[in-house]
């Protein structure tokens, strides 16, 4: 089984240059962390500052725990933080976003 999530984060003021540069290339070890956790996809598109993420994952929440221990991931969020508004800290539930409507 697997999972869709939506996600919204926002750039601080003037880090669009820096947060498209980060993303041009993850790392190997990025990459495999991600995968290893279970994500199968993730896209970002952006829109000035806001931030919107698709992400396809066996199961979310599973992933979550499993990437907030990880050095590699750690590390990363570390330079996200430098960019983003609200860095995320892995706590609490997170769902994402709630979804309202799908054309069937």
């Amino acid at each position: 089984m697997s999972e869709t999530i939506a996600l919204h984060t926002r750039l601080k003021p003037g880090k669009e240059a820096d947060y498209d540069a980060v993303h041009a290339r993850i790392s190997g070890e990025l990459d495999h962390a991600l995968r290893a956790a279970g994500v199968t996809g993730w896209n970002i598109w952006r829109s000035g500052r806001e931030l919107f993420h698709v992400v396809r994952v066996s199961e979310y929440q599973a992933m979550r725990r499993q990437l907030a221990a990880n050095p590699v991931n750690i590390a990363w969020q570390a330079v996200m933080a430098e960019l983003l508004e609200v860095e995320d800290d892995y706590s609490g539930t997170d769902r994402g976003l709630a979804k309202v409507w799908e054309l069937p």
